[in-house]
């Protein structure tokens, strides 16, 4: 597939940084100040040579292949004020990061229309979202760690790492990480974190490495996608401990690769039994790695996104060439 020249807003950086390892090419909008969605190419992150930033005055102005969006705003407002009318004909993807929260199950998903493809990041995410006439389809995540960053565990300590936990609130398991710190010693990292007595932000190309230092990484969500934290902690090795809801139930095997429970009290009981069984959480660790390079590959996730791209582009294709 040659590579294609594709627009798209930064949202998540994370995913991002993964998506661009292909051999396309990224267009990123950029305002001053950088607002929501405009902040091109932020730091913390080592793009590569196929990312640009480009002024959000200059994008009508550009050619592309394909406009990829990747939130309610970039759909409703983003494309109608940066975005040429011939621009907006464009083969066109959405993706989904996340699950649907007015409702669980009832929730219509703000794309209607079957020249779009809606891409879920999970399976659950598929399920639950009430997708209509759009068609769909899933690319589970994709993840890479530094060479040569390998599980150690030496810290009895669980490692905690959720983006703003406490104003996120009990969709984010605040009260979940708050019950269980009062009897396991957990250290909490992210945006955000000093303000529930964290360790603050790790730079995302440092934190597999800080990571491999713990014994156990706990994750206390209760209601959101498969975060990529939980599979770049799975690919470094940590035994993974977590709620059975969402995606997490068909990641984590117990007793395989961690441990996931609806009963806190019982994932307490986990956690207490890998602090005091380092050679428990080693046979833990290798189940871990071994799910994560099988499902989490970064080199399925480009090709799953490859094909993604070409089953919007090619139907468009074979019309013009008619």
């Amino acid at each position: 597939m040659k590579p294609l020249r594709i627009l798209t807003w930064h949202i998540h950086g994370s995913y991002l940084h993964y998506l661009t390892q292909s051999h396309h090419h990224f267009y990123l909008p950029v305002k001053p100040e950088r607002p929501e969605g405009y902040g091109g190419r932020l730091g913390g992150f080592p793009w590569s040579d196929n990312v640009y930033d480009v002024p959000a005055e200059e994008v009508r102005n550009l050619q592309f292949d394909c406009i990829l969006f990747q939130s309610r705003k970039n759909y409703l407002e983003d494309q109608y004020e940066i975005l040429s009318e011939s621009q907006r004909r464009l083969p066109r993807v959405y993706l989904e990061h996340d699950p649907p929260r007015e409702h669980p199950t009832d929730t219509r998903h703000v794309v209607d229309d079957p020249n779009v493809l809606l891409v879920h990041v999970t399976h659950f995410n598929q399920l639950m979202w009430d997708s209509g006439r759009t068609p769909t389809r899933v690319i589970e995540h994709g993840v890479m760690i530094p060479d040569g960053v390998r599980y150690r565990g030496e810290l009895e300590r669980g490692l905690v790492v959720v983006n703003g936990l406490r104003s996120r609130g009990r969709r984010l398991g605040v009260d979940v990480f708050e019950r269980v710190r009062q009897e396991i010693p957990l250290d909490l990292v992210g945006m955000g974190a000093e303000k529930l007595d964290g360790l603050g932000e790790i730079p995302h190309h440092q934190l597999p490495a800080f990571a491999s230092r713990y014994r156990f990484f706990f994750n206390p969500i209760r209601y959101t996608s498969l975060g990529l934290a939980v599979c770049e902690a799975m690919m470094v090795g940590l035994p993974i401990i977590g709620l059975a809801t969402t995606e997490m139930v068909t990641v984590v095997e117990n007793g395989v690769s961690g441990y996931v429970d609806t009963d806190i009290n019982k994932l307490i009981d986990k956690m207490h039994q890998l602090l005091h069984d380092q050679t428990h959480a080693q046979k833990l660790s290798q189940g871990a790695i071994a799910t994560a390079q099988k499902r989490f590959n970064i080199q399925r996730f480009s090709q799953d996104w490859d094909e993604a791209f070409q089953s919007v582009i090619s139907p468009l294709s074979s019309v013009l060439s008619k």
